[in-house]
């Protein structure tokens, strides 16, 4: 049963919805190949999220054992795991066969980078999690190529999870270029359905809800960021979905106080891979910008700021604090340009529009903070509209100032924080960013 079991090894599935004949599953369970475990497990908890908060896990009638069940909100927007519902891991070892695996990776690291992959590589060696501290744009997915490689080489399995379809996309062709032999699935809200055992798994943290037991070793990339940083739950998904001695490398630009005292073996990079320091913001008034935005005017300085970036052919993003006003300001912003676009979270060709900006084909969007981070345009410049709401934390708005200036060519970039009064937020990301670049100095 090969491709029954490359799709169930490591994962645990709802029974009723795999891609595969019932016949098929039952007589894998008669062979001792599957194990079935109830939806709801004892204590209230579901088997998949370990959800057990008496708000998440509800009550209900239901029609298919005709008789109260207990459900799990949480993540019911995977399938909905129930009482009566089963689910299906593969519990036999694994006889897939290995992968020959090829690194093809022609650059070079930094001394920096040269010596933070080589500590995470003797912490993973070690069985010790480890956290990659480096600043937007010092090339932290460069440095993992050679531990992951190393791994792949042991037979192991290696998960590369991140909190944002964005960072997840960003990644994926990436990571396929540098281990064009390997089978590299990459999952995410609607991804196509890929084949094979993947060796390297690359996902949203809400996908590790379907895995168990399953990686050797876990990246998780972009650790502080929403929602991972704020759902318990993302957290017990990694611990669930890789096995019980595996190690985690954390990967951020802004780890949390709570991030940096929970692993002790850590790699620091404040310095660019291009030897520049990170671009200072400069703070500018926009009084009423909301008030002028929804009298369907752009503020003069704000309009002077895009028809500059598009006087000089520079890609641009615009970041907004609230999608009502993205919606309502884009139409504004095409009378500038009819190729600059908009996007947010509830967008579904956000990843087409970005993919057109990066080939030259939109001239600059309109955006939320979910493209704050995981995404590199060469030359983009960058712009935060309303910089002193409270949806821009400091953390999100160094990660913002962090788009820009990624590239050898274009080492500086432009970051401005408009505002309608400045605010603590906006201080502590302007002085974290010119602590980086103090601590950066050669």
């Amino acid at each position: 049963m090969p491709e029954l079991e490359e799709f169930l090894n490591g994962r645990i599935w709802l029974r009723n919805f795999t891609p595969f004949s019932e016949d098929l599953i039952n007589e894998a369970i008669a062979k001792g190949f599957i194990t079935v475990t109830n939806g709801i497990a004892d204590g209230h908890i579901c088997a998949r999220c370990l959800e057990k908060s008496p708000h998440k896990i509800i009550s209900f009638y239901c029609s298919n054992c005709d008789a109260n069940c207990l459900y799990c909100r949480h993540c019911i927007k995977m399938g909905r795991v129930s009482s009566c519902t089963e689910l299906i891991t593969w519990k036999t070892t694994s006889s897939i066969p290995s992968q020959n695996h090829l690194f093809s990776w022609n650059g070079t690291l930094t001394a920096l980078q040269q010596r933070a992959s080589a500590e995470v590589s003797s912490s993973l060696s070690n069985g010790k999690s480890h956290l990659v501290y480096a600043v937007c744009g010092a090339g932290k997915t460069e440095l993992l190529f050679t531990p992951i490689f190393e791994a792949l080489q042991k037979g192991q399995r290696v998960c590369i999870a991140a909190p944002r379809t964005d960072v997840v996309l960003e990644l994926s062709p990436r990571i396929k270029a540098t281990f064009p032999n390997t089978i590299v699935h990459t999952l995410y809200g609607g991804a196509p359905i890929e084949t094979g055992f993947s060796n390297i798994v690359i996902a949203t943290t809400h996908q590790l809800y379907r895995f168990q037991e399953a990686f050797d070793v876990m990246i998780v990339d972009e650790a502080d960021a929403f929602p991972y940083s704020y759902d318990p739950a993302l957290e017990r998904a990694v611990i669930k979905a890789k096995k019980k001695e595996a190690p985690i490398v954390y990967v951020s630009a802004t780890p949390s106080a709570a991030l940096l005292k929970k692993v002790e073996n850590r790699s620091e990079i404040f310095r660019r891979f291009h030897g520049h320091a990170l671009p200072v913001p400069v703070f500018e008034p926009l009084w009423n910008y909301k008030k002028v935005l929804f009298k369907n005017k752009i503020p003069p300085k704000l309009a002077k700021w895009v028809q500059d970036k598009l006087s000089k052919n520079e890609p641009f993003l615009l970041f907004l604090p609230t999608i009502e006003l993205i919606v309502h300001s884009i139409k504004l912003f095409q009378e500038l340009d009819p190729r600059i676009e908009a996007v947010h979270a509830q967008d579904p060709e956000r990843k087409e529009k970005v993919l057109k900006l990066r080939n030259g084909e939109v001239r600059g969007l309109l955006t939320s903070t979910i493209l704050e981070r995981g995404i590199t345009i060469p030359n983009v410049q960058v712009a935060v509209v309303g910089a002193d709401d409270r949806i821009f934390e400091a953390s999100a708005l160094i990660q913002i100032a962090g788009r820009a200036g990624r590239a050898a060519a274009n080492p500086k970039g432009d970051v401005v924080f408009f505002h309608d009064g400045i605010v603590r937020e906006m201080d502590r990301a302007r002085q974290k960013i010119l602590s980086y670049n103090r601590r950066g100095l050669p």
